[in-house]
């Protein structure tokens, strides 16, 4: 009996201890008072930039190729043997000047001939005519006489240009590049003999994207570099091409630069900025702050202390900056930073950067 009675107490206290662990965690939570969700929430930060109009200086940045104000692959115009090469390699030449002699003695001995012919049909001439005025002979003899003196004096003018052609002259003045010939070789008029070049001035070659053809005018200036020098060059634009080349899309432009310490040389590679038009209210704001879309633009400004969404048009663009035409005016507040946060008409704690 008492083994039963203390098994029951036992089983009771067992229940009791068990209900007391228990009892705290089945205890409904009491809520306590909720705070509006206006409170919970923090207000997002965000940087912003007040936007003033200032100038700009539309530049593009394009690459280019130095070439000579004038060059020319010399070659004769006839086949023959040099007899005398006048010039040496890397001269200074001027125009006109004796450069090579190809061997013309037969067509010399060809034209002293004719001028002994010549004086001999002079004389038959010059009798005939005197025949001709005292009516001893006929007009038709008389002309035969004067056609025989005129066709000499043909031959001779015709003789003559030939031994010009023996002789290769300077086109212009330049420098004379590296000899391809020597004396006494056979020469043809594939041959090439040494190229001749103008430096001084020097010429820019270059091409900008179609869209800028408007803007490309005549006596325009650009600036560039080589990479032979530290210093800047300055290019006046004298020639545009006047078609957009339909592979490449673009507008060649050739510009002049003097040369007078040679330092710029043809086939060298220049970097070209070429300041297209200045604009001197243009509204810049930074390029992380526009937000491009499917058919348009757009940035959020910050007015009476709510978020703004604005549709924007951009025109040009800078390193960091692109400019607004249209959506904005002077003196708004653009927001720069966390617009991927922000939405119309929400309030954000803004801190203003220069």
């Amino acid at each position: 009996m008492n083994k039963i009675l203390k098994t029951i107490l036992f089983l009771i206290i067992t229940i009791v201890i068990i209900g007391l662990i228990l009892y705290p965690k089945l205890k409904p939570e009491e809520k306590g008072p909720q705070l509006p969700a206006s409170q919970e929430r923090s207000l997002v930060p965000v940087e912003a930039k007040i936007i003033n109009p200032k100038r700009i200086e539309n530049v593009i940045k394009v690459t280019g190729a130095i070439i000579a104000n004038e060059s020319v692959s010399l070659k004769t115009e006839i086949s023959g043997k040099i007899e005398k090469i006048y010039f040496q390699e890397g001269q200074r030449v001027k125009k006109g000047s004796i450069l090579l002699n190809i061997n013309d003695d037969e067509i010399v001995a060809q034209l002293e001939r004719l001028k002994y012919t010549q004086q001999l049909n002079e004389d038959m001439e010059y009798r005939m005519r005197q025949l001709l005025e005292k009516e001893a002979i006929s007009r038709e003899e008389y002309d035969i006489a004067l056609t025989t003196l005129n066709t000499t004096l043909s031959d001779i003018k015709e003789r003559e240009a030939r031994i010009a052609k023996h002789k290769l002259y300077a086109p212009f003045d330049g420098i004379i590049g590296l000899r391809q010939v020597s004396e006494g070789s056979y020469i043809t008029p594939s041959d090439l003999v040494a190229n001749i070049y103008n430096i001084n001035p020097i010429k820019i070659e270059f091409s900008v994207p179609g869209k800028y053809s408007p803007l490309v005018n005549k006596g325009d200036s650009i600036n560039f570099k080589v990479e032979s020098s530290q210093n800047a060059f300055t290019g006046i634009i004298y020639a545009v091409e006047p078609r957009i080349d339909p592979r490449t899309r673009t507008l060649q432009i050739r510009a002049i630069c003097d040369n007078d310490e040679e330092v710029l040389i043809p086939g060298q590679f220049a970097n070209i900025d070429y300041i297209l038009n200045v604009l001197t209210d243009a509204l810049m704001v930074p390029s992380e702050s526009v937000i491009p879309e499917l058919n348009s633009h757009k940035i959020y400004t910050y007015k009476n202390g709510m978020v703004n969404q604005e549709i924007v048009n951009i025109g040009i663009r800078t390193e960091n900056d692109v400019q607004i035409t249209s959506g904005i005016m002077p003196g708004d507040t653009v927001i720069t930073t966390g617009i991927l946060q922000v939405r119309q008409g929400m309030p954000v704690d803004i801190t203003y950067v220069n």
